[in-house]
């Protein structure tokens, strides 16, 4: 079965910067549009950014200007570059397949936390 690990998440005060990074594994990686997604407790899962095979990329109103996904597909890795972070981007990230592009991989990884507070 697939495996998705993401990493990199942490305690960050408003305003800082993080990045994201999830190894796919078990997956012709290059084949399938990425996406990051993010919980907030309370709140369902959403979508943030999503990359395509081709690099093109697309962002929640909520986080353009702030937030880049990107590719790596020699590794596997999709990464995402949070800046400007807020206090309302707290959740814990997950890294998929693109909803909107087809059905989502299973399980999903761990996840990983940001917690955006001063």
């Amino acid at each position: 079965q697939v495996q998705l690990e993401e990493s990199g998440g942490g305690l960050v005060q408003p305003g800082g910067s993080l990045r994201l990074s999830c190894a796919a594994s078990r997956i012709s990686f290059s084949m399938y549009s990425m996406g990051w997604y993010r919980q907030a407790p309370g709140k369902q899962r959403e979508l943030v950014a999503s990359i395509t095979t081709y690099g093109s990329t697309h962002y929640a109103d909520f986080v353009k200007g702030r937030f880049t996904i990107s590719r790596d597909n020699t590794k596997n890795t999709v990464y995402l570059q949070m800046n400007s972070l807020k206090p309302e981007d707290t959740a814990v990230y997950y890294c998929n397949r693109d909803h909107r592009a087809g059905a989502v991989f299973t399980p999903w990884g761990q996840g990983t936390q940001i917690t955006v507070s001063s």
